[in-house]
């Protein structure tokens, strides 16, 4: 039986991040990319677990890495996802709130 992420420990994890971004690599080259997204998400979310929750509070707003056009306002943490609020580059809030693994939030705007 396979371990969950949560059960991991940080140098499991790193080695599983090194696995993953070979087998994405090996997907990408073949063309086969809903297997690289699958990948690119499983990586994501193994990276959300080496990283620290407390680091990230309510109400503050991160850029998202690999989709510049849009911000993340974190309305509460729930283990390694931050639920919340895209904003858009024209600051509009968009109503639909969603969850994100903490690994893809990237700078603190200020």
């Amino acid at each position: 039986m396979q371990k969950r992420y949560s059960e991991y420990t940080v140098e499991e994890l790193q080695v599983e991040v090194a696995t993953l971004k070979e087998q994405a690599n090996k997907a990408e080259q073949m063309g086969n990319i809903s297997e690289y997204a699958i990948l690119e998400r499983k990586i994501q979310m193994a990276l959300a677990y080496t990283l620290n929750p407390a680091e990230y509070k309510k109400g503050q707003v991160y850029e998202l890495r690999g989709d510049p056009g849009y911000r993340f306002k974190i309305t509460y943490l729930n283990g390694v996802f931050a639920w919340g609020n895209r904003i858009n580059l024209l600051d509009e809030t968009f109503e639909t709130e969603e969850a994100m693994p903490i690994s893809v939030l990237g700078e603190l705007v200020k």
